[in-house]
């Protein structure tokens, strides 16, 4: 799967998504550090890559429909994480996209779960 890794996640983080087999690339290394949120999902679309961030105003489906991009996974750390919460939480993330479908939808990934934005259906 192809994925974005937002600014606020480093290099751990992107080996251990390479290290599952994905294809990942990095706000950084794409030069969009401080890109608003709105150029960095119209990258993600562009790319047809879900992008993995801890920022929670990509968790509004109204203004960042998921299924425009190849989805969103928001990381909801407590305040002041630490290093082995965020890599507990990728682990949980990876070990989740083995065993379900991930398709085109929003994943609020949490110590212990995982929701899954349901989409309304017209």
């Amino acid at each position: 799967m192809k994925f974005k890794l937002d600014e606020n996640l480093g290099r751990r983080t992107q080996d251990s998504f390479r290290n599952a087999g994905h294809d990942v690339e990095t706000v950084s290394e794409e030069k969009l550090c401080g890109a608003s949120d709105e150029r960095l999902f119209e990258a993600c679309c562009a790319e047809q890559r879900c992008l993995v961030s801890l920022d929670l105003d990509f968790s509004d489906p109204l203004r960042f429909p998921p299924e425009r991009s190849a989805g969103i996974v928001i990381l909801r750390v407590p305040r002041n994480p630490s290093l082995a919460v965020l890599e507990m939480l990728v682990r949980q993330l990876l070990a989740a996209l083995k065993e379900m479908p991930f398709n085109r939808g929003l994943w609020i990934v949490e110590t212990g779960r995982i929701r899954v934005h349901q989409q309304e259906r017209e």
